[in-house]
């Protein structure tokens, strides 16, 4: 990538017995906000970490432009790292914990005063400089946090779950200035959340993760659009999964039978062979529902009989659970008036391009 500003190359860490990192590659554009997005224990915290410096690989390299800066102390890497629980030091105040790695790297009074001014203007803390982290709602502390990391002028600010402590209204309130403030600044951003809501919202580039493993990089579109693997699809989003084989291999139609049933597919590349193992990824949001039966289905569009089992009002949509073909269908709906739920019978449709199809991957214990 040309205009890479952090390249990993073959990363593998262990502890004990754990592979926490498998090899992992892997190129951060300049100027983006790229998450690395997965479950707990998936290794991204690990990778964020040693791209910081405050762990050593066991193997790989990993360059900051065109410095490799394995070996390299962390306040000399350029890259600065927020913590989860921000890590403010409790006795300073919020000025002195912005000024910390200033004074550490023995700036001039005067120079360190007007940035501190600077940055505490540009994020809006100027009325907050004097009081101390206890003084601090856990949204303060994050802008403070921000601050401090930003103060340094760093290359990369590399960002640990910092919005986990907030309550779900204050988080997208500061996730959206979070990310106003990286695009203004243009700095290269990497951010580390196992919520898929603040990965698909505030990233250029998502890098899903499982196991130690980059599972697949893209943007947020083209990662829940075309998810590479059934963990993609139901790990990015809901998904409804179908496995199934493929019973006429043609372009630009596929049709694979689910429990007895055929669903059209559009392929997209080569063919694929008849007898093929493959998973069906159809996303809530793509089904329509109906108490009526619909027209014939065709190449182009699938109809499957189902019975609701439950349904959540969520405002301005109605999710819906419905056992069909064999298995549980999540739908979403616009939501309905109170007592307009649909109940009983109901019929599913959904189009053929609506319809993404992977190759089956066996998944290891």
């Amino acid at each position: 990538m040309a205009n890479a500003h952090v390249r990993i190359v073959e990363v593998s860490k262990s502890f004990g017995s754990t592979h926490a990192l498998s090899r992992v590659s892997l190129e951060i554009p300049r100027g983006s906000f790229t998450t690395f997005l997965g479950p707990s224990g998936c290794g991204k915290t690990t990778l964020l970490r040693i791209i910081a410096g405050l762990q050593e690989a066991d193997g790989g390299s990993i360059f900051i432009g065109p410095r490799m800066v394995n070996g390299t102390a962390s306040h000399l890497r350029g890259a600065v790292m927020v913590f989860q629980d921000y890590a403010l030091f409790p006795h300073l105040t919020a000025a002195q914990n912005i000024a910390y790695g200033l004074r550490v790297r023995k700036l001039p009074g005067a120079e360190i005063h007007s940035r501190v001014a600077r940055i505490a203007s540009y994020l809006g803390v100027e009325e907050l400089l004097d009081r101390r982290p206890a003084q601090l709602s856990g949204g303060q502390q994050q802008r403070i946090a921000l601050a401090r990391a930003l103060v340094t002028e760093p290359e990369v600010l590399l960002l640990d779950e910092p919005l986990s402590n907030l309550d779900a209204r204050l988080r997208e309130t500061v996730r959206a200035e979070l990310r106003r403030v990286q695009r203004s600044l243009g700095i290269t951003t990497i951010y580390v959340t196992h919520d898929q809501t603040e990965a698909l919202s505030m990233s250029d580039q998502l890098v899903v993760m499982d196991r130690g493993t980059v599972v697949q990089t893209g943007s947020p579109r083209q990662v829940y659009s075309a998810p590479r693997n059934a963990f993609v699809a139901s790990f990015v989003g809901t998904a409804n999964l179908f496995p199934a084989r493929v019973l006429r291999s043609a372009r630009p139609v596929a049709l694979c039978g689910t429990r007895g049933s055929t669903i059209p597919v559009k392929t997209q590349g080569a063919e694929l062979a008849v007898g093929s193992a493959v998973v069906l990824s159809v996303r809530p949001e793509h089904i329509r529902l109906s108490t009526e039966a619909p027209p014939a289905s065709s190449e182009h569009q699938a109809v499957i009989q189902g019975v609701v089992t439950a349904c959540l009002f969520e405002g301005s949509r109605a999710r819906y659970w419905i056992e069909a073909m064999g298995r549980e269908v999540v739908v979403d709906a616009p939501g309905a008036d109170e007592g307009d739920e649909l109940r009983g019978e109901v019929f599913l449709t959904f189009d053929a391009d609506r319809v993404h199809l992977m190759r089956e991957e066996p998944r290891d214990a």
